[in-house]
């Protein structure tokens, strides 16, 4: 797997080097993802996660055709979390996920990349390894957007499970809030763990406009429709 990048001077660097390998790199056989998004999930999401998975693959930094996909547009009150095979189109789970503390409150609203934040990252992440922690198994993230998510090692930003994310609490309106991590219920958490560990794309969404305009992993043609918009 690649290395973090420490700063956005080597992260500049880092991303170059990435769109000449694209551009050198012998074309792949494509997968015919599904073409409606996940039920539930908003149609941006869809085709913005669909683009960070393909730019992955054709950077040569995953060979995974598992996709999972965090739409933070919706209320942490929905589950918002789904895991899809791109190969077969099957839905391979679909979760409650919580968002960081100072992301908001039932709805996140507000993302950072910086440490001590605690908020939520939004864009491509790509799955590492696993250890035990505090909450149990847990899955660490590597950041793969320089200036937007590459903070999230050093932040310690990890999927794993927590008493505070359940149906009964979401129903509620009550889902629990993390430091920046997006936590799954504990009855699931190993589950998913398991299923997407090591290379496994997680891309996080939002209809932020500074990161649709820095994003090199986001779709550029609905990005400038977004962008184009006015609040």
């Amino acid at each position: 797997m690649l290395p973090l990048q420490p700063s956005s001077r080597v992260g500049a660097v880092f991303s170059a080097a990435l769109l000449v390998f694209a551009a050198c790199a012998p074309a792949m056989t494509s997968l015919r993802p599904p073409d409606e998004a996940p039920s539930g999930m908003s149609a941006e999401a869809w085709t913005h996660a669909l683009a960070a998975h393909d730019r992955a693959t054709r950077y040569g930094l995953t060979t995974r055709n598992i996709l999972t996909i965090i739409d933070f547009s919706l209320s942490s009150s929905e589950r918002r979390l789904w895991v899809v095979d791109l190969e077969t189109g099957q839905l391979l789970m679909h979760e409650y996920v919580a968002h960081a503390m100072r992301s908001g409150t039932r709805w996140a609203t507000s993302f950072s990349n910086r440490d001590g934040s605690n908020q939520s990252s939004l864009g491509t992440f790509l799955t590492a390894n696993t250890y035990v922690g505090v909450r149990g198994l847990s899955l660490r993230l590597r950041g793969l957007e320089p200036g937007i998510n590459d903070r999230a090692e050093p932040r310690g930003i990890v999927i794993h499970g927590t008493p505070t994310v359940n149906p009964l609490r979401a129903t509620q309106g009550r889902l629990g809030r993390t430091e920046g991590c997006p936590a799954v219920s504990m009855e699931s958490a190993r589950r998913l763990i398991r299923l997407i560990e090591d290379g496994v794309v997680v891309f996080a969404w939002y209809p932020d406009r500074a990161f649709l305009a820095r994003s090199d992993f986001v779709d550029p043609g609905a990005a400038a429709i977004r962008l184009s918009q006015t609040d």
